[in-house]
């Protein structure tokens, strides 16, 4: 099982481990529901080095990502980031991911979920016609996501660059806590602002981020967060999660991911997506809340009142800043109208639930 640099950091405070994606990661620390509520109301610290990075650059970069990608990164300049994902033959998606364009036309960052770098480096490779140069970092790369309305005033005494007034799906770079070459952006998976930090794991830079960070926000009761909160923040969004809301057999247009595939550009597979927008699909994912007691777990059926099929929970929780319990899943297209009761099949009881527009409230 590999490690992450963090690794000694977790274990020394204490943390919960668990294997996920072949790492052995940070599940929770003080517990899902007060790791939540840090993020939302002040700062949590995640190390997410998991994920995996791809540099793609030179004269074929751009033309390569416009073609396995279904966001126009042609709209991308220097030092802006888009969601986007991989689209594969058969009208699934292979991959969600961010491109951060570092060098307009000539050179790109990919992040792409742990469990498919190996899939996502063999899919592009596989589509790499040259003379498009590929760059697997993400063994060297380590990465933070420090989130929450008062990371930033936390960590801008570390650096001269300008992040409290950084925008969505921006990004600089430079010096960050005396570490030169340092990547800060703002994308977000929690919907509670913040930023996350790329930087190379070298001359001991982990250890003197890790530390800078949470001397930083000592006064203010900075966290460290694991992957439980994660995915209690990322769900009340209302964002997908690769391998529960969408995966290889789920398409774009049925995920709600209309607005990143734009059919103004050639991709993998564009005519099937076009087909499947002017003939609607048969089957959309919603956001739905629980009228009754109890939580909707992935794999869960979804019925109608006659107790019919309809549907499947692909993630669910006891949303901790909201109080009740939340889920996703894919339904036939004729119950995803906000408001439409639905029933959750928990252990052979067909519990009453809602529609609901995400994000979640």
């Amino acid at each position: 099982m590999k490690q992450t640099p963090f690794t000694h950091k977790h274990l020394a405070l204490g943390a919960k481990m668990a294997p996920f994606a072949g790492y052995n990661m940070p599940i929770s620390y003080s517990g899902i529901n007060d790791e939540h509520a840090a993020v939302r109301t002040n700062a949590g610290v995640f190390d997410v080095s998991h994920m995996g990075e791809f540099i793609v650059k030179g004269p074929g970069a751009l033309e390569l990502i416009q073609r396995v990608t279904t966001n126009d990164a042609a709209k991308l300049t220097a030092g802006k980031a888009q969601y986007s994902c991989l689209p594969n033959n058969e009208g699934g998606i292979v991959d969600d991911l961010l491109v951060y364009c570092i060098e307009e036309n000539k050179t790109y960052m990919l992040v792409v979920n742990a469990s498919n770098i190996e899939k996502d480096w063999n899919w592009i490779q596989q589509h790499n016609h040259g003379p498009a140069e590929m760059h697997n970092i993400s063994d060297k790369t380590c990465l933070l996501a420090i989130q929450g309305p008062n990371a930033t005033k936390i960590l801008q005494p570390l650096t001269g660059m300008d992040i409290l007034n950084l925008k969505y799906y921006t990004f600089v770079k430079g010096s960050f806590a005396g570490v030169d070459n340092v990547l800060i952006s703002a994308t977000g998976y929690t919907g509670a602002g913040g930023v996350e930090i790329y930087f190379e794991d070298k001359d001991g830079a982990a250890d003197i981020i890790w530390d800078a960070i949470f001397e930083a926000g000592k006064a203010s009761g900075i966290k460290p967060i694991g992957l439980g909160a994660r995915d209690t923040l990322r769900l009340e969004m209302g964002f997908c999660l690769y391998g529960n809301d969408i995966d290889d057999t789920t398409s774009p247009l049925e995920a709600g991911l209309g607005w990143i595939t734009k059919f103004t550009k050639d991709f993998t597979n564009r005519a099937y997506f076009e087909q499947q927008k002017a003939g609607g699909v048969a089957k959309k994912l919603v956001g739905f809340e629980m009228l009754e007691k109890g939580i909707a777990r992935q794999g869960y059926e979804i019925k109608d009142f006659e107790g019919d099929p309809v549907g499947r929970v692909t993630s669910g929780t006891m949303a901790p800043s909201l109080g009740k319990a939340i889920g996703m899943g894919y339904v036939q297209t004729k119950y995803a109208a906000i408001d439409t009761e639905i029933f959750i099949s928990v252990r052979n009881t067909l519990l009453k639930a809602k529609v609901v527009k995400m994000p979640f409230s």
